[in-house]
């Protein structure tokens, strides 16, 4: 059976955990409580929805979800139980499927999910770089919103490890820094790896590289990687659009022989962004959690032209 697919009981293959905890941690969900939010995540991740389709039947190649514009950004609709499906009024067809899957599926064309359009307040969206924050771990991407600026940090000997010795890695065209201060947990320095090659070898060599000068990091100073050919990473798009090289081999030794030519760089961040809760337009930034105030209408006009689906099915 493939993944998501839907059994004769109405289960989900591969979906896990309580199937009440989604609903419980929504009406935990409010504007800057980012513990609730992070608890909605989880739930998500273990659970599963009932995604509403505008057009064709589960598993059907015309098969096409709904979908809703909020502040500019695009998400698709589903709601979290056959109960909350009941209460929707939803006439057309619907596909249950694990929260991991549509996550996965979502993220990479830059949609987001909402969670219960229908309910009184309009329900909760994930952002799409919270739903991939699910696909790749909870645990390994820091969570939004993230507040990023200019390090203010005095490492002068790591900076110096960094460029003296960042000549010897041949597949590091540049390196770049941000301070990042996640809504949880602490903030730390990244140093972004802008790199000609991003085969596994190339990347562990650069990361071997911050590793060593990390030793000569002050004390207590947490320094983590991040690659800028990543074009969903939050954090390097941020550094595309302000941050200078701390190293640029180019701006030293010429291009090299043979190397290939940049790939094209990530939109200019706050390009991508998400609705302020609230307000209309991108967030100042991201990523985060988008709820409407409380007491505010539901998201008017939904759905609207159909979503093409996601890959696969």
């Amino acid at each position: 059976m493939a993944a998501g697919e839907t059994t004769e009981e109405g289960d989900v293959t591969g979906a896990s955990g309580d199937p009440g905890a989604i609903e419980r941690a929504l009406r935990e969900v409010a504007p800057e409580r980012f513990e609730a939010y992070e608890t909605l995540l989880r739930a998500l991740a273990e659970g599963r929805v009932w995604m509403l389709l505008w057009h064709g039947t589960p598993g059907s190649p015309d098969a096409q979800y709904g979908n809703m514009e909020v502040g500019g950004h695009g998400y698709a609709p589903c709601v979290t139980s056959p109960e909350q499906l009941a209460a929707s009024g939803w006439a057309r067809g619907h596909e249950v499927i694990t929260g991991l899957e549509i996550a996965a599926a979502l993220y990479r064309t830059r949609w987001g999910l909402w969670l219960d359009p229908h309910v009184p307040g309009g329900g909760v969206g994930i952002p799409w770089a919270d739903l991939r924050r699910i696909a790749v771990g909870l645990d390994r991407l820091p969570a939004g919103p993230l507040r990023l600026g200019e390090p203010q940090v005095q490492a002068a000997q790591f900076y110096g490890v960094l460029e003296r010795q960042a000549g010897e890695v041949r597949p590091l065209r540049s390196l770049r820094r941000v301070w990042v201060q996640p809504a949880l947990g602490e903030p730390y320095l990244a140093i972004g790896l802008d790199l000609y090659d991003t085969s596994p070898p190339a990347v562990e060599a650069a990361r071997a590289l911050v590793q060593r000068a990390a030793v000569h990091a002050p004390e207590g100073l947490a320094v983590s990687t991040v690659l800028m050919a990543d074009e969903f990473d939050p954090v390097a798009m941020w550094l595309w659009a302000n941050a200078r090289p701390i190293f640029d081999r180019e701006a030293h030794f010429g291009r090299p022989q043979g190397a290939p030519q940049p790939a094209p760089q990530p939109a200019p961040y706050p390009a991508y962004g998400y609705p302020v809760p609230g307000q209309g337009g991108p967030a100042t930034h991201a990523p985060g959690p988008h709820t409407q105030a409380p007491g505010a209408q539901p998201p008017q006009g939904w759905p609207q032209q159909p979503w093409q689906g996601y890959p696969g099915r």
